[in-house]
């Protein structure tokens, strides 16, 4: 909704529901901390720097209940008066931020009244995988990111088995493609797919799609929380069952590199590859 103290507060429950089932990280979804009204500039107001008070109370949080975050995506303030990023955090279970991500890919559309974000959003210019966490090494993106292949490629060869995508998508995009896309992207990729989920009404000008997902390697859907309420779903990272997907069908070992190759710009530093704390 449209008040961070409000937000804190139902995530701060999710939380602790979530240790209470026995997670090691807990992702939550993008505008987790602030909705805010298309064409307002509310969102911008309320942006804030990854030191701010906001992020400073979620980082207390992960410390005080001993369990990583995935943060995204958060109002990060820029130098830009007039503009923002999109920032997906990690933080550990010690209340440190671990790596941040700005969203590379911006969602200007026209659907659902149209959104164009890239007129309060800086790009961000790296992609990021945060290595040896609790649940293995995550892939690091958030929501419209999804519609391209390419990221989430680059990311299992840089070692990924998990992949975050934390998302507010618009209920007609999310109708037509979101469990397809996420399913895709965990079968090209053989990798699990985490996606925390927008749902429902948000106010007069925002609605989200909902069904935030877990898939496995084999792209099997493990957990759909649906399009209303709030809720956390729990999946085991099963790392025999990555293992058997990728070696019974070894497609990083097939891919005709030679032929199709997927380039991370300069020279590969376009990849940050963060170890965890």
């Amino acid at each position: 909704v449209d008040d961070a103290e409000a937000n804190l507060a139902q995530c701060r429950t999710l939380v602790k529901e979530a240790v209470k089932q026995g997670a090691a990280l807990l992702s939550l979804p993008e505008c987790f901390e602030y909705m805010g009204i298309p064409g307002k500039g509310d969102a911008l107001k309320a942006a804030q720097p990854l030191s701010g008070p906001l992020l400073s109370q979620y980082r207390e949080l992960a410390k005080a209940e001993g369990i990583w975050l995935s943060l995204g995506g958060f109002h990060e303030a820029s130098p830009e008066p007039e503009k923002m990023y999109n920032t997906h955090v990690i933080v550990d279970s010690g209340g440190e931020i671990v790596a941040s991500y700005r969203k590379l890919h911006l969602f200007d559309v026209d659907y659902d009244g149209g959104f164009r974000e890239s007129a309060t959003t800086i790009k961000g210019q790296e992609a990021l995988l945060v290595r040896d966490t609790p649940v293995g090494n995550i892939g690091v993106t958030t929501c419209y990111d999804l519609r391209f292949p390419e990221l989430y490629t680059a990311l299992r060869r840089a070692g990924a088995n998990v992949l975050l995508v934390p998302s507010a998508f618009m209920p007609s995009t999310g109708e037509a493609h979101w469990h397809v896309l996420l399913r895709a992207r965990a079968i090209e990729t053989q990798c699990y797919v985490a996606a925390a989920a927008q749902a429902g009404r948000h106010n007069e000008k925002r609605a989200s799609f909902g069904h935030a997902l877990i898939v496995d390697p084999w792209g099997k859907v493990v957990c759909d929380l649906g399009a209303e309420g709030t809720g956390i779903g729990i999946s085991v990272i099963d790392p025999e069952l990555l293992d058997s997907v990728r070696t019974r069908m070894p497609v990083l070992e097939h891919r005709r590199s030679e032929v199709i190759s997927v380039v991370v710009g300069d020279n590969g530093q376009r990849l940050r590859v963060t170890p965890a704390l």
